[in-house]
């Protein structure tokens, strides 16, 4: 069974606000997860920071973005939020939206 990567709808306008060669990356981490599912993604693009939460990584020319998902039954990947990173740790208020939406979006 193949991967299906959903977004919560204030996601795209925050990918779409990320600079273009670090939206590339992310989305194409974003593909990966589809063709190749979540478990072939190697450590450095997708880290567990705790919970049910994971984080994926991208890294491009423009910066840092980092988007933060769970995992549903299915085989289902919702990401939650995404944000360009600006600090060495990944912000208590990233993760909070993040809770917030997974309420949203979770049984």
């Amino acid at each position: 069974m193949d991967w299906s990567v959903e977004t919560h709808p204030a996601v795209d306008a925050e990918i779409e606000a990320l600079p273009v060669k670090l939206r590339a990356r992310l989305l194409r981490l974003l593909k990966a997860i589809e063709n190749v599912g979540l478990e072939a993604l190697p450590e450095p693009h997708a880290k567990h920071p705790g919970g049910k939460l994971w984080e994926l990584r991208a890294r491009a020319q423009g910066g840092i973005a980092r988007g933060i998902y769970v995992t549903l039954a299915g085989r289902r990947v919702v990401v939650l939020h995404v944000f360009a990173k600006k600090s060495r740790r990944t912000p208590l208020r990233a993760l909070a939206i993040a809770r917030e939406r997974m309420k949203q979006v979770t049984p």
